[in-house]
């Protein structure tokens, strides 16, 4: 097919990148089905990368390899629950400095397609929105809702101070288009919610093209006038493009989101996508004239425990890595779609790419030795103070983070009780929990298994304990509005709802994290332990450090931790066995490694040169 196509005219775009264009004022138009960038025919070629989910120092080299591929274009979600995780405190520095990212795109000579939200999706937690949203039980998401579209506007206040200066209408800015909201035809709950979150846009000095994003099925129900509708997919079903016409007279057509692979749950496979089957429907998508954004060009990763999850006939979470079976890897390296989609840019715009960058080795640094431990129950008394409370509260309302509640990570329920028997959660578990008398593990409760026989002890009280995991909430669906972690409701005991918690925040920040390494406590690892506990241990590189990736064999479930980075979950039900460790996240000496694990314990880790993501499966 490649060698065959023959394409009816040749799009060069060398001297069409925003610093080339300086000065300019027209930006992204739209004219007798054609894109033109300042008065002259243009077609995006673009590729999705997440400046949240890539190591800050690793921005330009994927910027670097998109240009090699032939793209012209970066296409960016921004998180909400990362820019405002607090309410009313933002956050633009570091990894998340959405100015020095855009700026970057441009001296590489990429355009930029924003998405702003304030909803995302993709594969992340709440689809981007922060969680301190559900404290209000009334809360309706997606919605004008009055408490919604407060939150929305002091958002976008603040976010529009970064971008308006960055449009291709002023002067060197990359920006050439601003999606509106995303895929909000499926879920439609508002028909006044799109025009609202337009108008937030265009009220804040928003100038350039305004795009929509939807499935098929979504796509006459996600339309907001004044914008230009595009479609998500991943197989060219006959007439699809043409289906585009129908919503919208004379315009250009463009694939927003061609899925170049797919994401992961825990317990499942790893998905892949037949490299050729892509390539050849990137072609035939070309010559129908389209302008396409591959989705995902560069995943990376889910660091911390910011992944989402799906909810359609039972609740499965995402894994760690957002690999994607992209067309660069996880940790950025080629791939043969690479090398096949390069080639056929190559022929549509008929000039030499830029030769692709060297690819950075990876290192294997053996064993590492978990030599010490810490049981969580020892350090609760050391480090945590509980909220006490009659009832139990769900982490988006417990009173901690000067009131925005627990956004992530874990929560234990203690109360004390007199006796077994039998105790039933009413389905009040969200999303996994542990169950201890006193320190004995009990057994687990989740979505499947909601009771539990507590047996029956000796005369007194004991406590019992309940260690819930908020697995990441859903990020798409109908159920937004339902994602409140923890316990959500009443657990009982003998038919008796169990009251007087004292309840502990686990979210494992920095500041706990570094808090951690001075208790008193840490106590060799014996012959054999289980969890909950945290191990530690060091890893000592002579030379400039490397990449790397961590092989928890013999581990159960939990997070790892280096040098305070929250790098995120293993489990061992996979398919993901190996977490990806950044090179710039490693120093030369001692790094520390820490490691939560809920059960069962490992002696070692091993740092690996090759990533494993598990029994790989076709999408259907």
């Amino acid at each position: 097919l490649l060698t065959s196509l023959l394409f009816s005219c040749r799009f060069n775009w060398s001297e069409l990148t925003p610093l080339g264009l300086w000065g300019r004022t027209l930006g992204l138009q739209t004219e007798n089905s054609q894109f033109l960038l300042e008065g002259m025919p243009f077609r995006i070629l673009g590729g999705s990368m997440h400046y949240f989910r890539v190591p800050r120092e690793y921005w330009e080299d994927r910027m670097l390899k998109m240009r090699a591929c032939g793209l012209n274009t970066l296409t960016t979600y921004v998180p909400w629950n990362l820019h405002e995780k607090e309410r009313g405190k933002f956050d633009f520095s570091k990894n998340l400095d959405l100015r020095a990212f855009l700026s970057l795109a441009a001296k590489n000579g990429l355009w930029v397609i924003l998405r702003p939200g304030p909803y995302i999706c993709s594969e992340w937690d709440l689809g981007g929105l922060p969680s301190w949203l559900l404290q209000d039980p009334e809360m309706q998401l997606r919605t004008t809702y009055k408490g919604f579209t407060e939150a929305v506007d002091a958002y976008f206040d603040r976010l529009m101070r970064v971008v308006v200066p960055l449009q291709a209408s002023r002067k060197g800015g990359p920006i050439i288009a601003v999606q509106v909201e995303n895929e909000y035809g499926s879920y439609a709950k508002d028909p006044n919610y799109m025009t609202y979150v337009k108008m937030a846009l265009l009220n804040r000095g928003i100038v350039e093209l305004l795009m929509t994003s939807d499935n098929k099925n979504g796509l006459s129900f996600g339309l907001v006038e004044g914008a230009l509708a595009t479609v998500n997919f991943q197989k060219l079903e006959p007439g699809l493009l043409k289906y585009l016409d129908t919503v919208q007279k004379d315009q250009p057509k463009m694939v927003m989101e061609y899925w170049t692979g797919w994401f992961d749950n825990w317990g499942g496979p790893h998905y892949v996508f037949d490299a050729d089957e892509m390539v050849n429907t990137v072609a035939s998508i070309l010559k129908t004239g389209a302008s396409i954004n591959l989705y995902m060009f560069h995943g990376g990763t889910n660091f911390g425990f910011m992944n989402g999850a799906l909810e359609a006939d039972e609740y499965k979470s995402d894994v760690t890595s957002y690999d994607y079976d992209a067309v660069l890897t996880e940790a950025g390296d080629y791939t043969s779609k690479f090398f096949k989609l390069r080639q056929l840019f190559s022929m549509v715009i008929g000039q030499p790419l830029p030769l692709p960058p060297m690819i950075e080795s990876k290192a294997s640094y053996g064993a590492i030795l978990l030599h010490q431990y810490i049981s969580l129950w020892d350090v609760l008394p050391a480090l945590l103070q509980p909220i006490k409370s009659e009832l139990p509260v769900n982490m988006e309302n417990l009173h901690l983070n000067e009131s925005i509640g627990q956004p992530y990570g874990y929560v234990l329920y203690e109360t004390v009780i007199f006796g077994g028997g039998h105790l039933h959660t009413r389905d009040h578990v969200r999303d996994r929990a542990q169950v201890f008398v006193n320190t004995m593990y009990v057994g687990e409760l989740d979505y499947n298994t909601v009771e539990l026989s507590i047996p029956e002890g000796q005369q007194g009280f004991r406590q019992l304990r309940l260690l819930v995991e908020n697995r990441g909430r859903v990020n798409y669906g109908l159920a937004l509005n339902e994602q409140r972690k923890g316990l959500i409701g009443d657990v009982f005991l003998n038919k008796t709802p169990l009251r007087n918690f004292k309840i502990y925040s686990l979210e494992m920040k920095p500041a706990f994290m570094k808090s951690l390494q001075h208790v008193s406590g840490w106590s060799t690892v014996p012959d054999y332990f289980v969890g909950p506990a945290f191990f530690r241990g060091r890893l000592w590189i002579e030379q400039q450090p490397q990449d790397t990736f961590l092989k928890l064999q013999g581990w159960e479930k939990g997070v790892v931790f280096v040098n305070g980075q929250n790098l995120g979950r293993y489990w061992k039900i996979g398919p993901q066995e190996t977490l990806y460790l950044p090179g710039p996240w490693l120093r030369r000496g001692g790094n520390e490694i820490v490691i939560f694990e809920e059960r069962t314990a490992g002696r070692i880790i091993q740092s690996v040169d090759i990533p494993y993501l598990g029994r790989t499966q076709y999408v259907d």
